[in-house]
């Protein structure tokens, strides 16, 4: 689907003046950075936008691009009441393309010590306590025909810290149960090794041999989570499968795929690991973003405070 979707945007940036160089630029993302599908569909989405501002004001060049008028821009999507994470994201979306444009000579400077963002509250993630997600985890009812599979697949999310989208793109070769780890390929084609608990193993081994068996097709591949029909599971239908089994718990209804794995950080910090390996588990390039969890954990705030404070 996001192929797709990535196609859709192409098209319609190819009426636009700058229309080429954005679609070079978005090329230089696919091939040479590596990053994913999503990525490069946000890129596009948010830089189809400021293409369209820049024909309005007849820019036709990437060299007639000027530090003015990307602020006129930015200042027009505050007057459309866009969020703040939102105008930060256009921003880094223009500079790319600029610091593109600079990379292959198209022009002279990128404006990267100029160009200022809106500064970011930082939210704290929802999390939810350990027997929440026990109780979201015994939600499937074995009655139910994929019963396996979505067990399998929420004590996965919860076991590894996976994305739905690291998830879905999963294979079964990716699994070695006998050891206890699973390999896992994240943003940017990074590859990172997980290990997985007795339970997550259990759940999984039991889908794979009772189950996968009666859903694999032909074009099944060697893809872990299938459908009805034999076809890999995408990354919305397991946000939606986790999503109806929240509602069913009774969680929270901001419940997602990404609240388990800010469970699985946040209760590994809780017993004691270190944010290195959770960050290596997770698969953060800069340890600064794991670091929003020593943040949530409460709990283990009071500890250290009462233990090494000289006045508790």
């Amino acid at each position: 689907m996001s192929l797709v979707q990535v196609q859709s945007v192409n098209e319609k940036l190819a009426i636009s003046p700058l229309g080429q160089s954005v679609r070079d630029f978005l090329s230089y993302l696919t091939v040479e950075a590596g990053l994913s599908e999503n990525t490069i569909l946000a890129y596009g989405r948010d830089l189809k936008g400021f293409l369209k501002y820049c024909k309005s004001n007849e820019i036709n060049q990437l060299d007639q691009i000027k530090p003015a008028l990307i602020q006129n821009y930015l200042r027009n999507l505050t007057r459309e009441n866009k969020s703040e994470s939102s105008i930060k994201r256009c921003l880094v979306a223009i500079r790319m393309l600029l610091r593109f444009g600079r990379l292959t000579g198209l022009v002279e400077d990128d404006f990267t010590t100029i160009l200022e963002g809106p500064k970011l509250w930082q939210k704290l993630p929802v999390i939810c306590s350990k027997q929440q997600v026990i109780n979201l985890l015994n939600t499937p009812s074995p009655k139910e025909p994929f019963y396996l599979r979505d067990r399998a697949m929420l004590e996965l999310l919860y076991a590894t810290g996976m994305r739905a989208s690291e998830l879905a793109g999963l294979r079964c070769s990716d699994l070695n149960p006998d050891i206890g780890y699973l390999r896992c390929l994240g943003k940017g084609g990074r590859e990172r090794i997980i290990p997985i608990g007795k339970a997550a193993i259990a759940a999984t081994v039991a889908y794979l041999t009772e189950l996968r068996p009666k859903l694999a097709k032909s074009f099944s591949a060697d893809f872990l989570l299938l459908s009805r029909t034999g076809r890999p599971m995408s990354r919305i239908e397991i946000w939606r499968l986790v999503k109806k089994y929240a509602v069913r718990a009774g969680m929270p209804r901001n419940l997602t795929v990404h609240t388990l794995r800010h469970c699985f950080a946040t209760h590994l910090l809780a017993g004691g690991a270190d944010l290195r390996s959770i960050q290596e588990m997770l698969g953060h390039v800069d340890i600064a973003t794991t670091q929003i969890y020593t943040h949530v954990d409460q709990e283990r705030l009071r500890r250290i405070h009462k233990k090494f404070h000289p006045r508790p």
